[in-house]
């Protein structure tokens, strides 16, 4: 009986923590934080930071890091804390407005990698927390959430498409509807 409830205590933590690295991954970092990331990482003004950045001391680099780390942080623990407390609204804006400043540390420790792996405790963690991340991807719940997600997309997209060649194609009855109606009040407007 203790090996069962072992067990299930288990599963139950492989299937929060597979639930969220997911959102993390599928939802926030690839729906938000990487094309802000990508954003600022295209700046020019950052392309020149980044030239700076390659002369500079890796000590100040890795403050400037861990600092920049502790606000995103930070933020998300309060985040979570205004949500448990029903403050849902409070909670999400807080946890939206973070994603900015996680996209930059992001850029930053891309830029930099080669100078924080200089600190062989940074480095340590960073292999601990990757070979974690390998761990979770490897357990069966993760690989069937990631089937069942991949199917829910693919369904998704494929409603999407249907719709726009319904509703939002060139030819489609509702986009001629569409197009003759705005013609009409154009028309009537000009007069």
């Amino acid at each position: 009986m203790l090996s069962t409830i072992k067990n299930k205590l288990t599963s139950l933590l492989q299937l929060t923590l597979v639930i969220i690295y997911i959102l993390f991954e599928e939802l926030i970092w690839e729906g938000i934080a990487k094309p802000i990331y990508e954003a600022i990482h295209s700046l020019k003004i950052l392309q020149k930071v980044e030239a700076k950045l390659q002369h500079a001391n890796a000590s100040i680099i890795l403050v400037i890091f861990v600092v920049l780390l502790s606000i995103v942080e930070g933020f998300g623990i309060y985040a979570g804390m205004l949500f448990v407390s029903g403050q849902v609204a409070l909670g999400l804006a807080l946890y939206i407005a973070k994603i900015p400043v996680a996209a930059l540390t992001f850029w930053l420790f891309r830029v930099t990698e080669d100078k924080l792996m200089t600190f062989a405790w940074f480095k340590w963690l960073y292999i601990k927390m990757m070979d974690a991340i390998e761990w979770l991807k490897t357990r069966e719940v993760y690989v069937k959430t990631m089937e069942r997600l991949k199917a829910v997309k693919a369904k998704l997209k494929a409603t999407t498409q249907a719709l726009k060649e319904k509703y939002f194609s060139k030819k489609s009855p509702f986009m001629t509807k569409v197009k003759n109606l705005y013609r009409t009040i154009k028309s009537s407007l000009k007069k």
